[in-house]
């Protein structure tokens, strides 16, 4: 199988071969784009994107010994631009997306666990718990309606989150 390279100075009509080797270009416009880049893949978008630009103004060389100058400063150009375009970050926003997943589950399973160590409390701690965080009194208030002290009230709450720390295994 035989290869053969790309000519484009016959596409454009100027016979064979337009003086460039753009194999080398290429190599050129990448070498360069890594040290505007911190990302390979980054790095490639630019040094293509730079090549093209070269490709399309090819015309405008007005030295043709000044080449790598000329590529140089076209890749650092397609830089400026490709840092100035604000794209998000596929990666960053993958892993926030799969990071909300994996908080919703643990929020849930945490919940359940919750619900079931409520439900293995004694009616009485259950009623504590209830009054205090689904009512939203404060402790003066669930001792005027239990009708005990308030330093009662203070005690058995700061026993039942205690038990209820140990069922759930935050201590």
């Amino acid at each position: 199988m035989e290869v053969r390279q790309f000519d484009h100075g016959a596409i454009q009509g100027r016979g064979a071969g337009d003086g460039w080797e753009w194999n080398e270009a290429r190599r050129i416009c990448l070498r360069l784009a890594y040290r505007y880049s911190s990302n390979p893949s980054e790095a490639e978008d630019i040094a293509q994107d730079a090549l093209l630009r070269a490709w399309r103004r090819r015309s405008t060389l007005r030295d043709q010994n000044a080449r790598k100058q000329w590529l140089g400063a076209i890749v650092r150009n397609e830089a400026f631009r490709q840092h100035a375009r604000l794209r998000p970050d596929p990666v960053s926003t993958l892993e926030t997306n799969q990071g909300a997943d994996d908080e919703r589950v643990l929020a849930t399973v945490e919940q359940a666990d919750l619900h079931a160590a409520l439900h293995r409390l004694n009616e009485r701690d259950r009623q504590l718990v209830r009054l205090r965080y689904d009512e939203d009194l404060t402790q003066a208030a669930i001792a005027r309606r239990l009708s005990i002290p308030e330093g009662t009230v203070k005690v058995r709450l700061h026993r039942v989150r205690a038990k209820l720390r140990r069922e759930i295994g935050l201590v």
